[in-house]
C-alpha cells in the first residue's frame, strides 16, 4: 500500500484502487474506493454541513500501513488493504480477507475471497461486493421497512430496492456499538449470514459507505441524522385523526364525510383525496364533472380546522394532456428495451423521471396551479417507489444514470420536487408530504412515510411493528400505517372488525393515526364510464362505518389520542433536534437491558409509554416484560415494579400501555 494525506483524509492506493478514508461528522469516517482516475463527487445521502473536522492520521511506511483516527473511532488498513475498525482501541469490525498475497497474518488462506470484489461491467462500470467478518452474538436493526416480522435482521438477506411496501434505507444499527451507512442509491443486497457480512451493489462507480461509533442507540442515530439531515418540525394540527378511504369519488362525498364528523363533534385534523379524482394519470388535476369548485371544497374544510390532502402519482398517461411535452423534453424515464411503457395500471403509462431537476419542476408547476393554489395543504406522493408493471431495474434508465445504480434514491428526490415548490412559495410553512418510499435523507423533506399497501391480516400487522421500528432506526421519525391494513375482502366480517380495532389501538400509540383501507368488496357501481367517475371504490370507512360496538371502541381510543397531543408535540421535537424516532425499540430505551435487545413485540412510545399491541386474533391477555423501575398501567392505575414478566389483560376495547413512574 502507498499512502499520503489530504487534510483530514488518509488516501491509500494498490493497483488500480485508490481507497480514500476522511473525518465526516462525530466519531465518524466516509469511506470511499474506486478503480477510476477520480472519486465522483457525489454526496448521496450525505448532504449535511460538518462541524470543522481533526483527524489523527499515522503512517508507517516501514510495514505498509496506517491509521486514521476521529474521536473514539479508529480504522487501520494493513498491507494487504484490509480495513479493521475499533471503538475506543477495541475491534468492532474487520473486512473479510481470505487471499494469500506473499506475507503470513490471520486473514491468509488461498481461497482467494477478498475484501472489496470489483468485477468489470462488459462496457460500462462496475459491480462490487465488499464483505465483513461476522461478530458472533452480534445483532442488526435499521435498513428501513422490509415485509416481514424479523426486527433482529441477523441472518437476513435483504434487497436494496424499492417496491410498493418495501422501503430500502441501508443504514444498519449493530450491537456492538456502531452504526453504518451504504451510501450507494443502486440496486444490490445486504446479507447479515452468520459466517460473514456482505454489501452488494450491480452497478457502480465506487464504494462510498458512512461509518460512526457510539455507546447507545440513541447515539448512533444522533450522529447519523446529523450527517444525513433530521426531520423538520411537526405542525400540532395533524397529530388528531387523519381520514381516508379507497378512493372518495366526488367533492360532495368529501364534504359529506367531513360534516358528519363536526356533527358527531369529532375534530377531523385531515381529510385525503385519494387516486383518480383526475382525468388521466399524468394531468394532474381535478374532473371537474365530480370535482366542479375545489376552492370552494377546501375553503369549507378549512372552516372546519381540517386540512386537505390530495393524491398525486408520478405515473403519465399516454393520453395525458401533459405526455408528449414531457416525452419531448426528456422528462420521463426510458426503457433500455422493449416498449417505453413502464407502467400499466389503469393505462399505458411512462413515469416522471424523477432525477431531473426540469422534471421535478414540471411536475411542481402543474400541481401548483391545480391543486395548491386551490388550498390544498399536503400532497400524497403515492407510487413513489415508483412502482413499475414490472420491476426489472435493469430496464430503466434515468436522468442520474442507470437504475441500476442510482434507483433507490427515485422517492427522496420526487419527495424534494414539492418540498421545494412550497418552500419557495411559503418559507415558512411547516411541511409534510404522504410517501409510500423513501431513501437515506428522506427524513429532512418532511417525508411521512406509510407502510404500503399491506394485507388485511394479523400477520401483517405483525410485520409493520417490525417495519415501524427498523424505520425509526434508519433515521426516518415520521412512519404510519393503513389502519386495519390496506387490502380487505369482505368489510363485515367479524375477524377484520377485531382486527381493525387493534389496529386502531396500536396507532393510537404511533406517529400518525390515519384511517385508510381497500374495504371490499367492490360492489359500488361506478358513477359514470369516463375519467375518475369510472373506477372503482371500496366500501365506507369512517369510524361509525362498522357498527356502534366498533364506534365505541375507536371512539374512546381516539380520545386516549387527543389527551397524548402535549407529549406528541415533545416526542416531535425530539426527532427534530437529536433524530430520535417517535416508535422506539425497547433497547433503544434500555440499552444497558440484555433482555431488551431480544423483544420484538412490545416497543417504547417515547421515553414515557411501553406499548404492548395484540397482535393475535382472539387474544385478550399477553405477556409484557417491564424493565427496571416501577410502571403504571395506564388503564387501571397500578404501579408495578420492573424488572419482571407480568400477564396483563387486554380485552377487545384497549391494549396493554403501561407509563413509566418518573
Amino acid at each position: 500500500m502507498y499512502f499520503h494525506t489530504e487534510k483530514n483524509a488518509l488516501i491509500a492506493q494498490k493497483g488500480n484502487e485508490t481507497l480514500r478514508l476522511e473525518a465526516w461528522g462525530k466519531d465518524a469516517l466516509r469511506v470511499r474506493a474506486t478503480e477510476y482516475p477520480a472519486f465522483t463527487g457525489n454526496q448521496w445521502a450525505l448532504s449535511e454541513p460538518l462541524d470543522p473536522q481533526s483527524a489523527l492520521i499515522a503512517i508507517d511506511e516501514a510495514k505498509g500501513s496506517a491509521t486514521i483516527q476521529n474521536g473514539r473511532l479508529k480504522v487501520s488498513i494493513n498491507p494487504s488493504g484490509v480495513l479493521r475498525f475499533f471503538k475506543d482501541d477495541q475491534e468492532v469490525l474487520r473486512e473479510y480477507y481470505r487471499n494469500y498475497d506473499g506475507s503470513v497474518t490471520d486473514e491468509s488462506t488461498c481461497m482467494k475471497v477478498i475484501n472489496r470484489d470489483w468485477k468489470p461491467i462488459i462496457g460500462g462500470d462496475y459491480g462490487l461486493t465488499v464483505r465483513f467478518n461476522a461478530n458472533d452474538g452480534e445483532k442488526f436493526y435499521g435498513m428501513g421497512q422490509y415485509q416481514q416480522p424479523y426486527l433482529d435482521l441477523k441472518g437476513c438477506t435483504l434487497e436494496l430496492a424499492q417496491r410498493n411496501s418495501q422501503v430500502s434505507i441501508p443504514f444498519a444499527v449493530s450491537s456492538l456499538g456502531y452504526g453504518m451507512l451504504w451510501n450507494n442509491p443502486g440496486v444490490g443486497t445486504a446479507t447479515f449470514a452468520k459466517n460473514k457480512t456482505e454489501w452488494h451493489s450491480e452497478a457502480t462507480k465506487e464504494m462510498d459507505y458512512w461509518f460512526t461509533v457510539g455507546d447507545t442507540p440513541k447515539q448512533i442515530v444522533a450522529n447519523y441524522t446529523a450527517v444525513t439531515g433530521r426531520a423538520p418540525e411537526m405542525d400540532s394540527s395533524l397529530l388528531g385523526l387523519w381520514q381516508c378511504k379507497l378512493r372518495y369519488r366526488t367533492q360532495d362525498e368529501v364534504l359529506d364525510v367531513a360534516r358528519h364528523y363536526k356533527q358527531l363533534g369529532i375534530p377531523l385534523d385531515v381529510i385525503v383525496i385519494d387516486f383518480f379524482h383526475w382525468t388521466r394519470q399524468g394531468d394532474w388535476q381535478f374532473d371537474k364533472d365530480f370535482w366542479p369548485d375545489p376552492k370552494a371544497m377546501c375553503d369549507e374544510l378549512h372552516a372546519m380546522g381540517t386540512k386537505v390532502v390530495v393524491s398525486v402519482w408520478p405515473s403519465v398517461d399516454r393520453k395525458s394532456i401533459n405526455f408528449q411535452e414531457m416525452l419531448d423534453k426528456g422528462y420521463l424515464i426510458r426503457t433500455e428495451r422493449g416498449s417505453i411503457q413502464t407502467y400499466d395500471f389503469q393505462g399505458d403509462c411512462l413515469e416522471l423521471d424523477a432525477t431531473n431537476p426540469a422534471a421535478r419542476q414540471f411536475v411542481w408547476e402543474k400541481c401548483k396551479k391545480n391543486y395548491y393554489d386551490y388550498g390544498i395543504d399536503m400532497f400524497w406522493l403515492d407510487n413513489a417507489e415508483p412502482d413499475y408493471a414490472v420491476y426489472d431495474y435493469d430496464n430503466y434508465r434515468y436522468y442520474l444514470g442507470p437504475a441500476v445504480a442510482v434507483t433507490n434514491i427515485y422517492p427522496q428526490l420526487y419527495a424534494k420536487a414539492f418540498h421545494d415548490g412550497i418552500a419557495k412559495e411559503d418559507p415558512t410553512k411547516k411541511q409534510l408530504a404522504l410517501v409510500r418510499s423513501a431513501w437515506a435523507g428522506s427524513q429532512k423533506l418532511g417525508t411521512l412515510v406509510w407502510s404500503g399497501d399491506v394485507q388485511s391480516t394479523f400477520a401483517s400487522l405483525r410485520d409493520q411493528l417490525a417495519a415501524g421500528l427498523n424505520m425509526g432506526l434508519a433515521g426516518i421519525p415520521w412512519w404510519t400505517t393503513d389502519v386495519g391494513g390496506f387490502m380487505t375482502d369482505d368489510w363485515q366480517d367479524p375477524d377484520f372488525k377485531e382486527l381493525l380495532q387493534r389496529w386502531f389501538e396500536f396507532a393510537v400509540y404511533s406517529p400518525v393515526l390515519r384511517m385508510h383501507g381497500d374495504r371490499g368488496p367492490h360492489d359500488i357501481k361506478p358513477l359514470s364510464n369516463h375519467g375518475g367517475g369510472s373506477l372503482y371504490t371500496g366500501q365506507s370507512n369512517e369510524l361509525w362505518s362498522y357498527g356502534e360496538d366498533v364506534y365505541h371502541v375507536l371512539h374512546e381510543q381516539l380520545k386516549t389520542r387527543w389527551a397524548l397531543k402535549p407529549y406528541l408535540e415533545q416526542l416531535y421535537r425530539e426527532a427534530s433536534e437529536n433524530g430520535s424516532p417517535l416508535l422506539r425499540t425497547m433497547f433503544y430505551e434500555f440499552p444497558d437491558d440484555e433482555k431488551a435487545w431480544t423483544l420484538s413485540d412490545q416497543y417504547m412510545f417515547g421515553s414515557d409509554y411501553l406499548v404492548a399491541p395484540v397482535l393475535k386474533l382472539g387474544q385478550r391477555q399477553r405477556d409484557v416484560y417491564l424493565p427496571a423501575g416501577q410502571w403504571q398501567n395506564v388503564d387501571t392505575g397500578d404501579v408495578l415494579e420492573g424488572g419482571q414478566t407480568v400477564t396483563a389483560d387486554a380485552p377487545l376495547a384497549r391494549i396493554p400501555v403501561f407509563k413509566r413512574v418518573k
